[in-house]
């Protein structure tokens, strides 16, 4: 249910790792919302990671379930990866879950939301930003109250939650507390309060890192492991059969062997 504006803003951090999570919660964070892949947009995390987590703070750990950087609509087996997800951070104690699909007409994709939510029995649900793509935000709100699920995260539809503060507004008063608008995008210490006072939302969802560097790592020379992500948003990679194909050939006649390949 969404409070009266007099009730206190809920801060919700996006985190990555163990050290994250704990410095979040020291600096006052009543929430945290568990991803990895975070420079991708944020994927789900190993179990390892979400265990720890669990085990280092007190405060609620919501799990994002997102099989893969790039677009937000699903094939057959990746809703199948995502409910195994979804089933495996709840026995792992997660006390909510964060999920996202559409269908290519821009719509919310009912039919996997019910399925996450059904799989996340009493967990709390988030829609996550996947929501700001959508081809109608009313109606994708409708959606999403009628699929179970009990906040939306969104940046009302623009690149950062301050440029959507008027849509924000437009959103927290048609949900009518029957889920929470959550304001994430670009959310920081010298705009929350024009912020929350423009748009009435009473939870925000904040990153604020600041760069750091492993003692271990090597100075003598540099060695450039990092990709640089597509330019296209709904875009990912995936392996290519015929490459490898290809590639698989190429090695056995440079050792002199003959496979038969289907």
């Amino acid at each position: 249910m969404i409070t009266d504006a007099s009730s206190p803003i809920l801060v919700e951090a996006c985190v990555d790792s163990v050290a994250s999570s704990v410095a979040a919660e020291r600096g006052g964070a009543e929430r945290l919302e568990l991803c990895d892949a975070l420079f991708d947009g944020g994927t789900t995390p190993s179990a390892g990671m979400i265990a720890a987590c669990k085990a280092a703070v007190t405060i609620p750990v919501f799990v994002m379930i997102r099989p893969r950087g790039g677009g937000f609509v699903y094939s057959d087996t990746e809703r199948d990866v995502m409910r195994r997800d979804v089933i495996i951070a709840r026995e792992l104690g997660v006390d909510g879950i964060v999920i996202g699909g559409l269908r290519r007409d821009g719509s919310i994709d009912r039919d996997l939301v019910r399925c996450l939510v059904e799989a996340a029995s009493d967990l709390s649900v988030t829609f996550h930003r996947a929501f700001d793509l959508a081809s109608n935000l009313t109606d994708a709100l409708e959606s999403l109250v009628d699929a179970g699920v009990q906040r939306i995260l969104t940046a009302g539809g623009a690149a950062t939650a301050v440029e959507g503060a008027t849509m924000l507004a437009d959103l927290v008063r048609q949900s009518d507390s029957r889920l929470i608008v959550m304001a994430g995008g670009g959310v920081r210490e010298e705009n929350v309060r024009g912020l929350v006072a423009m748009s009435g939302v009473r939870e925000v969802h904040v990153r604020l890192t600041h760069l750091t560097r492993s003692d271990g790592s090597p100075t003598a020379r540099e060695l450039r492991v990092r990709r640089a992500l597509p330019e296209d948003e709904a875009a990912w990679e995936e392996t290519d059969e015929q490459r490898v194909r290809s590639f698989v050939r190429t090695v056995a006649a440079l050792s002199g062997e003959e496979r038969r390949l289907a």
